[in-house]
């Protein structure tokens, strides 16, 4: 029997139901068939792959090994398929980007906005997630760049730095009258309400972190798993929050308020799977992300004297 692709899908079909008739109804076949074509593909590999003797069907250890190579394969196959329909001028195209939350709130809307202008037939599969979720994505071809934080990278990410993200106290606008903002020592934190992301965000870990160093206790009065929650709260009351100055960018009705000591910065960087094709998409959105970081005053002079390298 000449081994076709489906084969291996049918494989890690039943080996990811752990049954067969819930695989043949995900992929919309009889179970005798699927039965017949997984012993076809036993038959043509000389070696049992899924254990039938229990309540759930399982796969051997030679089937275990078998699914690793068989899921790369079919990887590979995806990626070869994607270059294969990626066209060089941009005139269509695919991304997918996977970013952490907070940038949702100020780097995204500029970065959609700029890859719809520069080249409208890319089309976007966004995705907010946690950073060791865009790690393991990328590492399984889920996603071609995602954006986060530098640190500790799992093995096989790459990571290229676009700029330096500071934080500061976040307080309603101020008049003309009131002069800018004086900074505001962390121990008079005490005297502010406060609303903060909630501990779903690391950014909130690192705000904790922070005042924990300086023996600091907020008044916290309000938890948000958002943003934009948090922007139209201290727009409208006399709570405070701790967000990225670069928000306050967008946000004429919101004034930065620096903490001394100031909260730590953090590096923003743009992750990729180190050995993975790269897209004319994902080459163009990295080339646009530097120009966006750079015009929006994000990137400070070293960034600015090192642009990314010409597109081939």
């Amino acid at each position: 029997m000449a081994l076709e692709l489906r084969h291996l899908r049918y494989l890690l079909a039943v080996a990811e139901h752990g049954s067969f008739t819930r695989a043949a109804e995900e992929l919309r076949i009889s179970q005798p068939t699927l039965s017949q074509q997984v012993r076809q593909l036993e038959r043509t590999v000389g070696a049992q792959l899924l254990d039938r003797t229990g309540r759930s069907v399982r796969l051997t250890d030679a089937g275990e090994t078998y699914a690793l190579h068989a899921r790369r394969a079919l990887r590979d196959l995806a990626a070869a398929e994607r270059a294969v329909r990626d066209v060089r001028d941009l005139t269509s195209g695919h991304l997918r980007l996977a970013v952490t939350p907070t940038f949702t709130a100020y780097l995204v809307g500029p970065l959609v906005a700029g890859l719809h202008t520069r080249h409208p037939g890319v089309t976007l599969d966004l995705k907010e997630m946690t950073q060791d979720r865009i790690e393991s994505a990328l590492l399984a071809d889920d996603v071609d760049l995602g954006i986060a934080f530098a640190g500790t990278h799992l093995p096989g990410i790459t990571a290229t730095t676009l700029f330096t993200e500071t934080l500061s106290l976040v307080t309603g606008a101020r008049t003309p009258e009131d002069g800018p903002p004086r900074p505001l020592p962390i121990h008079e934190l005490t005297n502010h309400h406060l609303g903060l992301l909630s501990g779903d965000f690391a950014t909130r870990g690192h705000i904790d972190a922070h005042f924990a160093a300086h023996g600091v206790r907020p008044r916290i009065a309000v938890e948000a798993n958002s943003v934009q929650a948090l922007v139209e709260i201290v727009r409208r009351t006399t709570i405070s929050t701790v967000l990225p100055d670069a928000i306050t960018h967008d946000h004429p009705h919101l004034t930065p308020v620096p903490l001394t000591p100031s909260l730590p910065a953090r590096t923003v960087t743009l992750l990729r799977r180190g050995n993975a094709y790269e897209t004319a998409a994902a080459q163009a959105f990295t080339h646009l992300t530097h120009d966006i970081v750079r015009n929006r005053g994000y990137a400070d002079a070293a960034d600015r004297a090192a642009p990314p390298p010409p597109l081939p």
